[in-house]
Order: structure tokens, then sequence, then C-alpha cells
């Protein structure tokens, strides 16, 4: 009744025409795009204590600010570009032309998205025009309300400070699917659909939790707040919380149901796009934890060369770099890094950057290894400092590490050590930080988590209370969640800073640019697309079970708009090189790597090689190709150059994921909305549809996740009629065998050197990247 009531009281603001050309409710498109332009920088809700503001943003998108007592600043941290990319707005602030009383009524349409306030309830909904030129509203969701029900808005204060807690409830209807609210935590979670969740809004190893979130009904809404809360997709509301904030600001854009890549193409216009990576990045990575001293490093890069295997990335791990060189810290706190040192202080930095008793001449390995192999090196630092670092008394006294609300500061520990966060929400922290990245490697590990780390049987039954990290932003509740984000930038300026490259806050910069280093993060925020980064999803268990639920955890994140995203190959820990297990676990995970934004190798692998007691933390067990037996050897070497030969294939997923936001890796719901089975495996996380996925719009890869099957049963999903028109038919990728336009579940040899993995199109051209 509510969608019925809702078109009639609104259909008399849409007037309709023969022509191209046509107004509403004096708003009129323009003959040459047809796009509603709003001529109305939006209106403003006062409803006693309560301010709301209602705005169009970007296309087809509506930006929602609330707050009580006061207006918003406008100033709080906000992961949008504005202007946007592409679409109305920006630059506004909190600008409005429509004062709307208590309990009124108001309406703003902003292309396709129309919102309407009615007796002081905000609607959403989609005009969507048809064959014959007519045009309909769709309701997609709004502020939830019922005869008797906690109201939509709800707020609690102690009123000791400005900022609150707050509930937002949103309607949805039972069958609606919710999609992406971030990577889900290792390892028993395995739904690609989030209805019936809940969703910590808290980061830690693993779990890189959201606040986004598709519709079904063809709809994204996202939350700009990095506090902590949670979002629960009940059958008739969804519900968000947010802990503590100043300002409730959230954001809605909409596209034709099943259209999900234009819901991404319009929030990355408005969050930012992933820029292009180096060449480099796109092949295979070698990491394990950790390559503890230069003679082994040199080793590996002399057998890859002798093996004549292909490597782009050696990875040396963390706990041997010393960053302890005294620094002038600049005193007007830039936003972004100023002065590039010289080439010899360069130098000198990273000579005492690494531990000399264990790399004597990093600056000679990393040419050998260069000249060796071709491969590029990246280091690996952790964000936190201890108290016996030179820089620990200077760092304090100037406020650049982050505190407690004990007042100890102490955040985790390590090796018995305490440690405590470099605090990347302060300016100058993060200009201390572009000084460490001086060290000149092209790439950067990074775990950016506010969280406690260590222990990572911890976090489920910590022996003392969890820490309540103090930022110069605020606290862990309201802004944590912004600290990976903010850690990122750090990095990107000070990477930016030595390539020459000035990083601005200039959206056509962030759309166009070309990475020339790259860092890998371990948390992230919204709009954390937008940095020279990629995403890992941390220290997972070695089984087959979770190399399955890592393609659910990769789906969620790309349907977030993270797609600059990868994994251990292999699991993080538990797997033993010397077992048959363990030997073919990593073959069958490696073989899916090759069909991942990124190939990379990590893991603190178990042997029979007794571990170093000097340095305690040096694991000697090998992880390299030729570690898991010779005639695994042969076909990891095989993959390895299958990789290589779609470096092509896998650059243009990365030009199309710049140019509009296209996620890389994708459900089969994104490609194949109209197929029944797909849909409907969906809803309930049917393993055969959601452990499938599309790696870019030709390739579908059906990992094998179970020890010992030589087979696979993989469903097909019918061909829509765009791909019926091109010719397409489902292609098995080793032996050539067409299994037509799809509908159909197969059963499919799968030997360990043969992945199932199909095609759309011609070999040829995907091979060649011209799709």
């Amino acid at each position: 009744m509510r969608n019925v009531v809702s078109c009639a009281l609104l259909a008399g603001l849409l007037a309709q025409s023969a022509q191209a050309r046509f107004e509403w409710n004096g708003w009129k498109a323009s003959n040459d795009s047809g796009y509603f332009e709003p001529n109305s920088t939006g209106f403003k809700l006062q409803n006693g204590f309560e301010r709301v503001f209602i705005q169009p943003y970007g296309e087809h998108g509506i930006r929602v600010r609330a707050s009580i007592m006061r207006d918003p600043t406008g100033s709080e941290p906000s992961v949008f570009l504005d202007p946007p990319l592409e679409g109305p707005g920006g630059n506004a602030g909190l600008s409005f032309d429509t004062l709307v009383p208590f309990r009124g009524n108001s309406s703003l349409r902003n292309g396709n998205i129309l919102a309407s306030i009615s007796n002081g309830v905000l609607s959403f909904y989609r005009i969507s025009t048809s064959s014959n030129g007519s045009e309909r509203l769709d309701f997609l969701t709004g502020e939830y309300t019922d005869t008797k029900t906690l109201t939509a808005r709800f707020y609690r204060q102690d009123f000791r400070a400005n900022s609150f807690a707050a509930e937002y409830s949103f309607s949805s209807e039972p069958d609606e699917m919710f999609f992406g609210a971030g990577q889900q935590a290792c390892c028993k979670d395995n739904t690609v659909n989030k209805k019936g969740q809940v969703v910590d809004l808290l980061n830690f190893n693993s779990q890189v939790t959201l606040p986004i979130y598709m519709s079904s009904k063809g709809y994204l809404q996202f939350f700009n707040m990095p506090s902590q809360g949670r979002i629960e997709f009940t059958p008739y509301r969804t519900r968000y919380f947010t802990d503590q904030a100043t300002v409730v600001d959230y954001y809605i854009t909409t596209a034709e149901p099943g259209d999900y890549d234009a819901l991404q193409k319009q929030y990355t216009a408005v969050t930012g796009r992933q820029p292009m990576p180096p060449d480099f990045i796109l092949g295979y990575q070698q990491s394990k934890l950790r390559y503890w001293n230069e003679t082994q490093v040199l080793d590996v890069a002399q057998r890859f060369h002798d093996e004549q295997v292909n490597v782009s990335l050696i990875v040396v791990g963390a706990q041997f770099l010393r960053v302890e060189v005294p620094r002038r810290l600049a005193s007007d706190s830039p936003s972004i890094c100023k002065s590039r040192q010289t080439d010899d202080f360069r130098v000198h930095l990273l000579h005492r950057s690494f531990d000399p008793a264990f790399f004597p001449d990093p600056k000679g390995m990393a040419e050998k290894v260069k000249a060796l192999t071709g491969a590029e090196m990246m280091v690996s630092l952790w964000p936190s400092v201890e108290d016996l670092s030179v820089n620990y008394i200077e760092m304090q006294k100037r406020g650049l590490l982050a505190t407690t609300r004990d007042g100890t500061g102490i955040s985790d520990s390590f090796a018995g050590v305490y440690t405590r966060l470099i605090d990347s929400t302060n300016p100058e922290a993060r200009q201390f930080l572009c000084e460490i990245f001086e060290l000149r490697a092209p790439g950067w590990g990074s775990l950016g988590e506010p969280f406690v780390n260590n222990g990572q049987d911890m976090i489920n039954s910590l022996p003392y209370a969890r820490t309540f990290s103090q930022y110069f932003l605020g606290t862990q509740e309201g802004s944590g969640k912004m600290y990976p984000w903010l850690h990122q930038q750090a990095i990107d300026e000070g990477f930016s800073n030595l390539t020459d490259y000035t990083l601005t806050s200039s959206p056509s910069t962030f759309a166009s640019r070309q990475c020339r280093f790259m860092s890998l993060t371990r948390s992230t925020f919204l709009g954390g697309q937008r940095f020279c980064s990629y995403l890992w999803s941390g220290d997972t268990s070695s089984r087959f079970d979770v190399l399955l639920q890592q393609v659910t955890a990769g789906v969620s994140a790309g349907a977030s708009g993270i797609s600059s995203w990868t994994l251990d190959i292999g699991g993080f820990s538990g797997l033993n090189i010397t077992t048959d297990f363990g030997r073919e676990l990593f073959v069958k995970w490696l073989s899916m790597g090759v069909f991942l934004p990124y190939m990379r190798v990590h893991g603190d692998r178990d042997c029979n090689i007794p571990p170093n007691t000097v340095p305690p933390i040096g694991n000697n067990c090998p992880n390299e190709p030729w570690s898991y037996g010779e005639d695994n050897f042969e076909i990891i070497k095989q993959y390895i150059a299958l990789r290589y030969s779609l470096v092509p294939y896998v650059k243009r997923l990365f030009q199309m994921l710049q140019e509009s936001g296209k996620t890389i890796v994708r459900a089969l719901y994104y490609d194949f909305s109209s197929d029944e089975t797909v849909i409907n495996g969906t809803a309930r996380n049917d393993p055969t549809i959601v452990h499938q996925y599309m790696f870019g719009p030709r390739l579908l890869v059906s990992p094998n996740g179970v020890q010992g099957a030589t087979s696979k049963t993989v469903y097909l999903p019918q061909l829509t009629d765009e791909m019926l028109r091109q010719n397409f038919t489902w292609t098995h990728w080793w032996s050539s065998k067409s299994f037509g336009s799809g509908g159909q579940t197969i059963n499919i040899s799968a030997p360990l050197n043969q992945i199932p993995v199909f095609y759309l199109g011609s070999k040829e051209d995907i091979l060649t990247g011209n799709i």
C-alpha cells in the first residue's frame, strides 16, 4: 500500500512530454543528455532540536546530513570528493534554498533519483522511463515507520560532549538482497547476500567491514562515517548504528535493478577511483614470513633467475627495519609531503633503516635482485613505535603518537615489547612518515589498523581490556575507522613526493593517476580505492574451506568499491610444505591466485627445518615455487607463466576500473541478474553459486576447494541477450570445448594443473586485453 499511496501523492509532480525536453517541478532536463539537472541546492528540515540537510550530489545521487542541537559544521572527516568526478553538486557546503518545517513536505530530484519528505518522513524513489517514454516511480527505501516503532532517526546523548550515538532505520523487503559491507572476517562467513546478517563496523586483522551496501532493488547507500557501530539487515528494515558522531552523513544513488556497474560508477565518482597500478605489480609476487637477512633474499633471486621463473616483486618482511634516524619535523604540519631530500641522504637513510646485522647493504641488495630477476622490492613496516626508539621521546613530546583513555597509550605488544601507534590522523605525524618514505622502495606493506593486532587468537579472547585509542582526529569510537584511510594517505603523499608526483585533492588528478609505487594495506575505509594501494585479506588459515571462503570475501570487497584486492596464496598459517595436504592446498590456492587482481604468495609456513634462535622470529621454512615438490613445481611454473600471459587482460581490467569503477572480482549477480538460478542461489548463499566468480567480464573462475578432488561441479550461468548477440558461448579454458549458452550445471575434470575456468568470446582477445 505504501508504494501505491506514495506514487499517487507524487504522480502530480511528474509532467510528461512527447518531446525530449520536459519539465518537472520547475526543473528541466537538457535536450542533449536528458539528465535532470537540479536547480536547487537542497532543502533543510528543521525538526525541533534536529537539523537535516538533503542535497543533490553526483549522478543520480542524494547526500543527507543530520545533527542535533546545531547545524553540522561541514568540516567533519569526509571521504567525499568535492566536487565529484561526475554529476552535479559539490562546493555547496550546507547551502539550501528550501526550509521544511516540522512534519513538512518537500521533494528534490537529481537525475533519476527523487528524495521526498512527506509529513517529516524521508523516502527515496527511482524514476524510470519505459520504452514508450512514460515515467514511473519505483520506491527504493525510506525512513522506516510503523504504527508502533522506534523513530527512524533516533539519538542518544549524555550532554557532556557535542557527540551523540544514533540509530537510523530504513525500510527493506524480506526478499531484498544486500551486497558489499566490506570484507568479512575469516573464516566461517561465506555470505555474499548480507540479508539477515549483523555487520560489526570495527576493523581488525582480516575484518575490514565498511558501511556501504548495494541493494537488489537498484540502489547503493553508504555512510560517510568512520565511527564504530554496526549494520543490521533485518527482514523489514535495515538499521545503521553509530557509537559516536557529531553528524550523521549518508549518500544514496540509484540505477536500474541489476546494473551494479552503474552503481559502482556513481559511487566512485563521489569517493574516488582506483589509479592505474604500475605494470610490475601485476605479475607474480613472492613473499613469506620472513626473509630475515640479505643472503636469503639474494639466494631466492638467484634461484628465480636460474629456474627462469618470472617474478615481479619480492617482499622483505617486517621486524628487521630500524627506522631510527632522528628527523627534522616540520613545524607547519603540512598535509602533503614537501621537501625532497638529496640522493646522498636517501641512500644514507636506506642503509640506516635496515638492521645492519642482517642487511649490511640493502641498496646493493636491491640492485642485485633487479639485475637477476627484474623484480622490485617491497618492505613492510608496522605503524607502531616502542619506547626504546630514539624517536619515541620526540614523537611523544610533539603529540605524534596515539594515546589511550587510560593514558598509557599502549595499543599492542610484539615479542614481549609494548608498542604505540603513530597517529596518522595528525597531519604532522603524516609529515613525519613522509620522511620515512625516503626509503625509495617502490612497494610498501603496512597494517594500517587501529585495533589490537598481535596474537591472532586474542581477538576473540583478550586477556586484558581492549584499548580505547584517542587520536588527533578524535576517539576510536568516533573516528577509528578513518585511521587506515589517513595512513594510506600518508604513504601516498610520501611516495608521491619521492616520484616527483604532486598529490592534490583535485578529483581529476585522482581519476587519471598512474602509480609509480604501490602500498599493500591490511585495512582501509570508504574511498580508500583512490590511493596507490591494494588491500589484502589478512592472516587467514591454511584450509580448503578457507580457500573458498576467500571468494565471498573478495567479491564483497569488490561490491564495496575495493577492487584493488588480494590475499595470502596458501593462507597465512597452518600450511606444512612437506605434507601432501599442504602441497595440494598451495597449488589449488595458487591456481585461483592467477585470476585475482594481484597474484601474491605469502604465509608463515611449517616444515622440519628448525627455527633460528637469533633472530627468534626468523622462519627458515621456504615458500618459493620450488618448495612444494618437483611435480608441483612444474605445475606452479605453468600457472605463473599463465599469469604473465594474462597481464594485458589484467591491465585492461584496471583501466576499466579507473575509467568507471567497474568491479574486477565480480560475484555472478553482477553479470547474470536475469538468471533465476544465480539470483536464487545468491539469495540463500548457495556454495555452488557464491564460490564462483567472474574475473572481469570474460572469465568465469570456479576454484577447486576440496582436498583430493580431481573434478568440480560448475554452474554455467545463462548468457544474456547482449552476450548472445556477440555470439558468446561458455568455452573451457583448457580443452577449448564449448558448453553453449549456459543455464546448466556440469561436472568438469579439474586435475591439479587445470583449475575450472571458462571464457566468453575470443581467447586471443582476452590474452591481448582487447575487450
